[in-house]
């Protein structure tokens, strides 16, 4: 089953790609490598999904937006490689929570987008990862992720 196909039998239609919000490109292969920019977590009706975890917003919440973050994340490599199966590793998730000082829950808030990737990708999912607190966010939201895939088929100029 391929990628496509694993996302609609989740539900999940991808949004446009996020347009850069600032001077920044949304990707940038180097070698096979894809490094994509971080995403914000865009709630289906496009509004942002915001908050502060362990003070305005709790963990399903948090887990909620890092999974709408994974969903912009695979919408950046759609639009980029044209075809998901051209996805041949997810390599690393960095994982931003607007979090409270006492808040300790990070990695099962970025849980919600390392779950989604193995759903999708399958084994080639599975990753390495860092998630850390943060005091803000751009544009208030809860949660932010970056990724690095490996992707075949990569042109050489």
């Amino acid at each position: 089953m391929t990628p496509e196909q694993k996302l609609a039998d989740l539900g999940i239609t991808l949004p446009s790609a996020a347009a850069p919000a600032a001077n920044y490109v949304p990707t940038v292969t180097a070698g096979n490598l894809m490094h994509i920019s971080g995403q914000i977590p865009f709630a289906e009706d496009g509004s942002l999904m915001k908050g502060r975890l362990g003070d305005t917003v709790d963990v399903a919440y948090g887990q909620a937006a890092a999974r709408r973050c994974a969903v912009g994340l695979i919408a950046q490599m759609k639009t980029a490689l044209g075809d998901l199966s051209r996805v041949k590793r997810v390599v690393k998730l960095g994982v931003f929570v607007a979090s409270h000082p006492d808040f300790t829950y990070q990695p099962e808030v970025g849980n919600g987008a390392s779950d989604l990737m193995v759903e999708v990708f399958g084994d080639a999912g599975r990753h390495a990862r860092a998630a850390v607190g943060v005091a803000v966010l751009p544009r208030g939201v809860a949660v932010e992720v970056d990724a690095v895939v490996e992707v075949t088929g990569v042109e050489i100029a």
